[in-house]
């Protein structure tokens, strides 16, 4: 294929190959479907929108994902943008809800974008899917990374549940525990997380899970949860849901006794669980999440520009939204067009595209070839912010 736009390609190139491999997973995108977005306009500049929470329980990741997204916007739009047009980002608030990203979904297909590069929330992207797909525009999902996505015509930077699932597991048997509690919030991606740690424990694991419980994220008390989980005296703990309530959940169950390992899905990794949690209370607590730039070697430079940009250092997901743009684009330009078909013929066509996660080749089925990226953070320091503990590569 060729070359991609130099400036921003070399710099992920560089990241890339100091970085650890990992995947981006994507399938393809069905288009065609006339509708009103930009599909096959050679006129004025190529729309890219994004879906992510601007309001609501996860608002905390909506200003990173818009702000890696429009330093990629702006860097493309520098060396002479898409073809000779200009990118434009075109941010809507899906607030993390299914009801309220349908609304924020058509309001992007009404601005005539040409490709999504939004999601954080699994159970608000997935309703977004059909409206996209039959306006005729294509969808990189920078976050969500819930399986029901999969194979759904969306395009995934993120690692998969199941990969993610893969590195809950392969930590556990790591550490030598055997008996396992798995708690979810019954959102779709926890719940989708949870069941996938269950399934490939099953097959993977050298340990027995001996207690599965959901709470309510609404509430605040859990000790009914603790005490049920607690009761089947576990080793270890594994929590799926999202930092509000995996605060709490952590706290209660320090206070109720347990100082055992609890592992964290992506949904919690963020300063906030700490403080939601209380700082004493995170001491052997540790989360699966792909690398932020803060752990990834050689990237100073892009921390440093989206640092003076947006005045406040990237946070999870910036690399993410950021390498969606760039995905986006780099399909655009090999397709010579903003037509959905086109765009996806050349998404599928990636071999080795460079991304901070690293190289990016798509199977058959649609995921990256590898394990999603996903390596074992924890929080450190007062604030409580998360860093690399453990690559999974040992």
């Amino acid at each position: 294929m060729p070359a991609p736009h130099t400036r921003w390609t070399q710099r992920i190139a560089t990241v890339g190959v100091l970085a650890a491999t990992a995947a981006l997973v994507l399938s393809g995108c069905s288009g065609g479907v006339a509708g009103s977005g930009d599909s096959g306009s050679t006129d004025g500049p190529i729309k890219l929108g994004m879906l992510a929470p601007f309001s609501g329980s996860e608002a905390a990741f909506g200003d990173y994902m818009k702000n890696g997204a429009q330093l990629a916007v702006d860097e493309i739009n520098a060396d002479g943008g898409v073809d000779g047009r200009d990118l434009e980002l075109v941010v809507e608030d899906d607030a993390c809800d299914a009801t309220a990203s349908v609304a924020a979904a058509q309001k992007l297909v009404t601005a005539g974008i040409s490709v999504s590069v939004g999601g954080y929330c699994s159970g608000a992207t997935l309703p977004t899917l059909p409206i996209f797909m039959e306006a005729g525009i294509s969808v990189v999902i920078p976050a969500a990374n819930s399986n029901a996505l999969v194979g759904q015509g969306a395009f995934l930077i993120n690692g998969t549940g199941a990969q993610q699932a893969g590195a809950t597991v392969k930590y556990i048997n790591k550490v030598g525990a055997k008996s396992v509690a798995v708690i979810d919030d019954n959102t779709d991606y926890s719940k989708d997380l949870a069941n996938s740690v269950i399934d490939q424990s099953k097959t993977d694991g050298d340990f027995e899970i001996v207690k599965t419980d959901s709470v309510n994220p609404d509430e605040k008390d859990f000790a009914a949860n603790v005490n049920n989980v607690l009761g089947a005296n576990p080793d270890f703990v594994v929590w799926t849901g999202y930092y509000q309530a995996g605060g709490l959940l952590v706290r209660q169950l320090r206070e109720a006794g347990y100082d055992g390992p609890i592992l964290v899905g992506d949904g919690s990794v963020d300063a906030q669980l700490a403080a939601i949690a209380g700082a004493e209370f995170v001491d052997n607590v540790v989360g699966t999440f792909t690398q932020t730039p803060d752990m990834l070697e050689g990237a100073d430079t892009w921390i440093a520009d989206y640092t003076e940009t947006f005045g406040e250092a990237p946070g999870p997901y910036s690399t993410q939204s950021y390498d969606a743009v760039r995905v986006a684009a780099e399909a655009i330009t090999q397709a010579g067009s903003t037509d959905a078909d086109a765009v996806t013929a050349a998404l599928a066509a990636f071999d080795g595209f460079p991304l901070f996660s690293g190289p990016a080749t798509f199977a058959d089925d649609g995921t990256l070839e590898g394990s999603g990226g996903f390596v074992i953070v924890e929080p450190t320091g007062d604030d409580g912010a998360f860093v690399m503990k453990d690559n999974l590569q040992e």
